[in-house]
C-alpha cells in the first residue's frame, strides 16, 4: 500500500502521563524472552533468491534523525547514490509507550499513512509484541517488514543494489570482509554498544571497568589512523560508518559532563581529524543534525 494523496495524518503530541515511557512490555530483555529483539532477519539479494529482489522504487526506509544505527542506513544509501532507488521517511524524535510515532515535524509516513511505527510492525507479524525499533525496510511489494536487523540493512545496501548506484563506492569489498568484520563486532561491543554501557552501569566498579573498556577502544583507533586514513586503509568502508555515528555524538551525548572521558573526542589526535574529515562529506554531514563549529576547522588529512 503506497499513500501518495490526501492530508497527512499525525500521532498525537508525546504523552507519557498516558502512555508512560517506552520499554516496559516491549524490550524484552529477560532471560525467558528468548526471541531475537531484531527478529524481522530476511535479507535482499541482486538476483531474488532470498524472496526479496533488489529492484528500484519497491523498498522503503524508515529511520530516526535521533538513531544513529538509523544514520548508518542514511549513510550508505547516500554513499551509493540510491537515493532515487530506496525511499526513506523519519519518525518523530520523541517517544512514549507507544514506541517511534510520525508527527509534523518530521512529516507524515509516506508509504501507509500510519501514525505509529508499530502499525508497521503489526501489519507484519499481527499483535507483535517486541521492541519498535528504526531502522526498518520495508516491502512496498509484499506490505511488510523486510529487516530490522540494523547489521544487515546495510550491508545489503552496500552490496545488493549494484545496478542502480550511482557511485563507485565500495563498502564492502570482497577482499577485506573478513578484516571488516572483526572491525564492526568489536566496533560495536566496545564503541557503539560500550558507551551506553558506561551510562547504564549498577556501580561505580562496574561503571570504571566499562570507562577503562571503551576509552582502550579509542586509544586504539587512535593508533590505528595515525597510520591511514580510513579504518581499512584508503577508503571508506562499512566499519567507518558504524564507527562515525558514534563518535558524533560522543562529546554531546555520551561524554556528557564528561562521565567516560575527562577530555573531548579532540583530545584524541587522529581519531578527531577522521571524525571531521567524514563530517564534510554530504553522507555524513547532511544525515545528521548539524555538529558544534569545530567540526568544520580543518583536520590536515590528506585526501
Amino acid at each position: 500500500m503506497t499513500v501518495t494523496t490526501g492530508t497527512p495524518i499525525y500521532a498525537s503530541p508525546v504523552d507519557h502521563v498516558s502512555y508512560g515511557q517506552y520499554g516496559p512490555g516491549r524490550l524484552h530483555l529477560s532471560a525467558g524472552w528468548t526471541r531475537p529483539v531484531y527478529p524481522f532477519q530476511d535479507r535482499i539479494t541482486a538476483d531474488g533468491s532470498s524472496g526479496y529482489r533488489a529492484e528500484p522504487g519497491r523498498y522503503h526506509l524508515y529511520a530516526a534523525w535521533v538513531c544513529p544505527y538509523a544514520q548508518r542506513v542514511a549513510i550508505v544509501r547516500k554513499l551509493k547514490g540510491l537515493e532515487e532507488v530506496i525511499s526513506l521517511s523519519y519518525v518523530d524524535d520523541e517517544r512514549d509507550g507507544r514506541g517511534w510515532a510520525f508527527r509534523q515535524r518530521r512529516g507524515a509516513d509516506p508509504v501507509n499513512g500510519f501514525t505509529l511505527l508499530e502499525q508497521v510492525y503489526d501489519a507484519t507479524e499481527k499483535g507483535y509484541p517486541g521492541h519498535i525499533s528504526v531502522p526498518v525496510l520495508w516491502d512496498r511489494r509484499q506490505g511488510r517488514i523486510v529487516s530490522n536487523n540494523f547489521p544487515d540493512i546495510t550491508i545489503d545496501l552496500a552490496t545488493q543494489f549494484e545496478e542502480w548506484a550511482t557511485t563507485s563506492a565500495d563498502l564492502y569489498p570482497e577482499p577485506l570482509r573478513p578484516e571488516i568484520n572483526k572491525l564492526n563486532a568489536w566496533l560495536y561491543h566496545d564503541v557503539n554498544t560500550g558507551v551506553s554501557r558506561v551510562a547504564r552501569a549498577a556501580t561505580g566498579e562496574e561503571r570504571a571497568d566499562e570507562r577503562r573498556r571503551v576509552l582502550s577502544a579509542l586509544e586504539r583507533l587512535d593508533e590505528r589512523l595515525a597510520g591511514q586514513r580510513f579504518l581499512t586503509g584508503d577508503t571508506v568502508t562499512e566499519a567507518d560508518v558504524r564507527l562515525w555515528v558514534t563518535l558524533a555524538r560522543f562529546d554531546s551525548e555520551y561524554n556528557r559532563d564528561h562521565l567516560i572521558s575527562e577530555g573531548d573526542l579532540s583530545g584524541f589526535e587522529h581519531l578527531w581529524g577522521y571524525a571531521r574529515d567524514l563530517y564534510q562529506r554530504p553522507a555524513f554531514g547532511e544525515t545528521i543534525e548539524a555538529l558544534p563549529a569545530e567540526w568544520n576547522t580543518p583536520h590536515g588529512r590528506g585526501r
